[in-house]
């Protein structure tokens, strides 16, 4: 198998989904070029590649690096690194038969990615590169196994989807522990600031489920007590922690061999979530007529995977006063105008096979001009284009930092392609190249050639091999 010596790093210029070249981060930043020239490589890196996240020419060269101009760099290159799709002009000047890494996202530009196979360019779409096997933490099987028993005695008795569940305070460990309880479809899910005051609960009774972390946050008695009295059930996630952890990692690691396919590999899909999720808050602050600030805001959350979880976080952070996370029989029409009724922010966190694209959408057109107030934000963090349609109906294509919304009957909406941008771009760079390293190196070996490629990165040849 012939190894793959010779890799260039392209910059990031106006293309398709980068129109004014706004973005600007690199795909891998010196210190892990660094890694790939003492591995043997030749890297050719283009000029000014990293300036626009603090990366100079010389820190490059310093890794072993050759600086390039554009036109040089996508000439003779076995392996060509770029952060989003290239240019048309580009595709031209590479070699027939090289590999192109980069987020291809081939159904939302279909003729780009014929011209790729037209010219012969193996294209590894970095999106679809998922762990193989799956890597499961402690936190994660902890989360599990906590959710599913403060929910047995519902479960034996068939009545989830009448419980109300309401977690108090957020951190890290929580997200998988929102994801189990959300998976057994309960009535509702919310997410409250652990200082909420009482008036706020709406839920009461055995079928009222209020979690929360005393190792965590420090819940006021007088809350405590208040829902004990209303007959609700109240769970510190703490006391089970301290009590069955052990126990809890053997059972499950003895019965749940790991599944084949993990997540995405490369990815900042909280950061995302997170970004759209703050611009919307500022975009109710500062542009919407209602000048609604955080603490005064209620926000839904459509979807609870990484991106989805990114928005519940900073909308928490920021200090939103209540955010209601919505599965798949929440967004059942016509269940779910009841929430979009009522909130005056709106993040799309929730995904939909292919099939589903431009037939079923989430948020619709009447949804905007009908139930949602005057004044209030929607953000569409899956975005598309007019061949691979987002689940919000408005969204035909995604915005750009050119123009990152519109108005729609007096809504605010956007869905930025680029979310991490927002504020976040030097960072996200140093965690995108760090996994894209560890990509080439390490467990899937990707400068090994496509010859005989990981498990992991079969789906992710979308083009080739040629």
């Amino acid at each position: 198998m012939k190894k793959i010596k010779t890799i260039g790093l392209a910059k990031e210029v106006e293309s398709p989904e980068n129109p004014g070249a706004m973005e600007k981060r690199v795909a891998l930043i010196p210190e892990d070029v660094k890694k790939l020239t003492s591995a043997g490589c030749n890297v050719y890196v283009e000029k000014d590649a990293g300036v626009g996240v603090g990366f100079s020419d010389a820190e490059y060269e310093k890794a072993g690096a050759i600086i390039q101009k554009h036109d040089d760099l996508y000439l003779n290159k076995e392996l060509l690194i770029k952060f989003k799709g290239p240019a048309i002009e580009d595709v031209y000047r590479m070699r027939n038969g090289s590999i192109l890494f980069c987020m291809a996202h081939f159904h939302s530009f279909p003729e780009r990615a014929a011209l790729l196979e037209q010219q012969n360019i193996n294209v590894v779409a970095m999106e679809h590169i998922y762990e193989h096997p799956a890597k499961i933490d402690d936190d994660t099987i902890l989360s599990r196994m906590l959710a599913d028993h403060i929910l047995e005695s519902s479960i034996n008795r068939n009545r989830v989807g009448s419980i109300h569940i309401a977690f108090l305070g957020f951190y890290p460990a929580m997200k998988e522990l929102i994801r189990r309880f959300s998976n057994h479809n309960p009535a509702s899910v919310r997410l409250y600031q652990p200082d909420v005051l009482v008036d706020q609960f709406e839920h009461f009774g055995d079928t009222a489920y209020y979690i929360y972390n005393s190792n965590e946050h420090e819940i006021p008695d007088y809350t405590l007590n208040y829902l004990k009295d209303k007959g609700c059930v109240v769970f510190d996630a703490d006391l089970y922690l301290q009590y069955y952890k052990k126990q809890a990692l053997e059972y499950y690691r003895a019965v749940n061999p790991p599944p084949s396919v993990g997540l995405r590999r490369i990815q900042c899909l909280h950061e995302t979530g997170m970004a759209g999720a703050g611009y919307g808050l500022k975009l109710l602050e500062q542009e919407s007529p209602l000048k609604l600030s955080a603490s005064e805001t209620e926000a839904v959350v459509l979807g609870y995977g990484n991106v989805g979880m990114g928005a519940i976080d900073a909308c928490y952070k920021a200090g939103v006063s209540v955010t209601h996370i919505l599965g798949p029989v929440h967004t059942r029409k016509p269940d779910i105008e009841k929430w979009l009724s009522r909130a005056n922010l709106m993040v799309n966190g929730a995904e939909q096979p292919s099939h589903l694209r431009g037939k079923n959408y989430l948020i619709t057109n009447q949804h905007v001009k009908q139930v949602i107030q005057k004044g209030a934000v929607v953000i569409d963090l899956i975005g598309g284009s007019a061949t691979n349609r987002s689940p919000v109906e408005p969204v035909v294509e995604c915005t750009y930092l050119t123009n990152p919304h519109f108005e729609q009957d007096d809504v605010f909406i956007s869905a930025l392609w680029g979310w991490p941008m927002m504020g976040m771009m030097r960072e996200t760079a140093i965690r995108y190249s760090s996994q894209i390293v560890d990509v080439l190196l390490n467990e899937e070996k990707l400068l090994n050639g496509l010859d005989d490629p990981h498990p992991g990165l079969k789906n992710a040849i979308v083009c080739g091999p040629f």
